[in-house]
């Protein structure tokens, strides 16, 4: 288990339990199961159409796999997926963003989505610690792709924060300075005891070499 200097406000941990995925009559992985513990990123790699995107959903829940299963502090995601569910944040490749609504409003909404709901202020707060204060208020359609993924992964700041955080292909379009700050965030979360399951290409630098779980897909 990896260690740290940091207390740990996180318990729970992830199982992947036998897991197989079929799409269109084709197998993209079988028998994968690891277990991963507070304070580890589960990292994903493989080539375009082998499966990354599938595991994680199977691993938030929004898909089934074919045989075996998730478990979530040693039970079934699907038992209690109300409660799992209060405990993560999954986003997607491409950022789930409205063009019409401003960058502060987007994130709100977002949290209205996964019934959470936290006062205009802290949405400020969140995209100020990510950089992001003077796109605020500023409509999305009129932003970079890079600023549209910065403003998306600004999510990962609210508070209280969830453990489980899932991100997929999370470095895309990100420059130099914001590709470290991700890196930052997610070290950050992982000394806190909190999970990380990602999909990238790109190296994850961590603190220490036990806090990763490799998966080729």
């Amino acid at each position: 288990m990896p260690t740290n200097h940091s207390p740990s406000f996180f318990e729970q941990s992830l199982l992947l339990e036998n897991l197989a995925c079929t799409r269109g009559g084709a197998a993209l992985f079988a028998d994968l199961s690891r277990s991963i513990a507070p304070g580890q990123l589960l990292h994903i790699v493989g080539k375009n159409g082998s499966g990354k995107s599938s595991l994680l959903r199977i691993l938030c829940g929004l898909l089934s796999p074919s045989s075996g299963q998730v478990k979530w502090s040693g039970q079934s995601i699907r038992a209690d997926a109300e409660q799992f569910n209060a405990q993560l944040i999954y986003l997607g490749h491409v950022p789930a963003l409205k063009g019409d609504l401003t960058a502060a409003e987007n994130i709100y909404s977002a949290a209205l989505c996964r019934q959470e709901a936290p006062s205009m202020y802290e949405v400020e707060v969140a995209l100020a610690t990510a950089g992001l204060a003077s796109l605020a208020h500023k409509m999305v359609r009129t932003l970079s792709q890079g600023q549209k993924q910065r403003i998306a992964l600004a999510q990962l700041h609210l508070k209280p924060s969830k453990q489980f955080w899932l991100l997929d292909e999370p470095f895309n379009a990100l420059d130099a300075d914001a590709n470290y700050a991700l890196q930052k965030c997610l070290q950050q979360h992982l000394a806190l005891g909190g999970i990380v399951a990602l999909s990238s290409h790109q190296e994850i630098l961590l603190n220490s070499n036990d806090a990763l779980v490799r998966v080729e897909l």
